[in-house]
């Protein structure tokens, strides 16, 4: 794809890592924070949504306090709530001259987890941009509960970094490009700090499995990591976004890729365009039970868009409501697809490996054929 037709868009999400808010004393970088501003505001000015989603909070808050670490029950919280109001003052100043307005908005899992919510953010959201605010978007990590492990356990959360997040918030928004933000150029063949030979590679169609292995974990002080923002790309090309990572330490890096210079790598949306309802169900949602089901009904979903009916059923993992979004996982557990269930866990596991014909006897009623019908699943792979 050419460069020029890759910027052509209308609405925008950046998200803005933490090592880029950062210089190399770990100090606040005031100047790049600054033209991150002062680019954004050119954007909005020729007529362009913006949507920023930040890091940042944590580290301002650690460095207010003196802390030389935020392990401890708590800590991290609490360095959430100190360094918000001076991450947030940042922008307002920044922003303020350029007299554009801003919002601030700060998001847990639940938000997208539990439908409603997430449709009442979208209209939000959508009221704000009309109004030519910038929305500035965090994670609320002074009241998240993805960092308490032991209330967790089991369940698949649905962000838990800023990464994530940037992808939830353009799904939901339908936005046209998502820009991550780091301390890299972009993809590598390999980890370039670590292998000199490793190839930087321009433009990515089609987020496979060995593109995802070309992952790393964060580095120090971040939390996502080039893992998180493959994962952030893989769901943004499926509902037919752009995607762009790019150096976000390379001075003016917005104006260098609004002004068509061939920086960072490109992820080029594929043609599936997942529904809203589809993307909802495959990422958006926190995930507590699982279905096993046999290799009939994997091939059926995946390769023939079937529904799940009984009869495929291997076995039923923790407990959950009729309507809840539950993993759909092959023999050997691994995770294919997630739907939203039309029977609860103990009616499931009842009918489990039962013909639909059956079911009525087994359970004296029956509402659906189907365990999960196939507009409630979005496969994974």
């Amino acid at each position: 794809m050419q460069r020029k037709d890759f910027i052509n868009v209308k609405r925008i999400v950046i998200k803005l890592g933490t090592n880029v808010l950062r210089n190399e004393e770990g100090e606040v970088a005031l100047s790049r924070i600054y033209s991150f501003i002062e680019d954004i505001s050119k954007l909005v000015k020729s007529g362009k949504e913006v949507i920023v989603v930040t890091s940042g909070a944590v580290g301002l808050g650690k460095k207010k306090l003196n802390l030389d670490s935020t392990e401890g029950d708590g800590v991290k919280q609490a360095c959430a709530a100190v360094g918000q109001s001076r991450l947030m003052s940042f922008y307002e100043n920044g922003f303020g001259v350029f007299d554009i307005p801003i919002a601030q908005i700060l998001l847990t899992e639940d938000d997208f987890s539990l439908r409603h919510r997430y449709l009442s953010l979208r209209t939000t959201l959508n009221k704000i941009l009309e109004f030519g605010v910038v929305p500035i978007i965090n994670q609320n990590d002074t009241v998240s509960t993805i960092e308490l492990a032991d209330i967790l356990a089991g369940i698949k959360v649905s962000f838990s970094d800023n990464d994530k997040l940037s992808a939830l918030v353009s799904s939901e928004l339908d936005a046209d490009l998502l820009i991550l933000l780091s301390d890299i150029d972009g993809l590598y063949t390999a980890n370039p700090k670590e292998n000199p030979d490793a190839e930087f590679i321009r433009e990515v169609n089609g987020v496979t499995d060995e593109i995802l292995a070309l992952g790393t974990d964060a580095s120090e002080g971040g939390r996502g990591g080039m893992k998180t923002k493959l994962e952030a790309a893989k769901l943004v090309t499926r509902f037919g976004g752009k995607v762009l990572i790019a150096n976000g330490k390379v001075p003016y890096i917005l104006n260098k890729i609004f002004s068509g210079e061939e920086v960072g790598t490109m992820f080029i949306p594929t043609e599936e365009n997942l529904s809203g309802k589809k993307r909802w169900i495959g990422y958006a949602t926190n995930v507590i039970g699982k279905i096993i089901v046999n290799e009939g009904a994997k091939k059926a979903i995946l390769e023939n868009e079937k529904s799940l009916l009984p009869i495929g059923v291997l076995d039923v993992v923790n407990d959950f409501k009729q309507g809840e979004v539950v993993s759909i996982c092959d023999e050997s557990g691994s995770e294919f697809a997630r739907g939203m269930v039309n029977y609860d866990s103990e009616e499931c596991r009842k009918i489990a490996g039962a013909h639909s014909d059956n079911m009525i006897e087994i359970l004296g009623y029956k509402n659906y054929d189907a365990v999960i019908t196939r507009d409630n699943i979005t496969g994974l792979i």
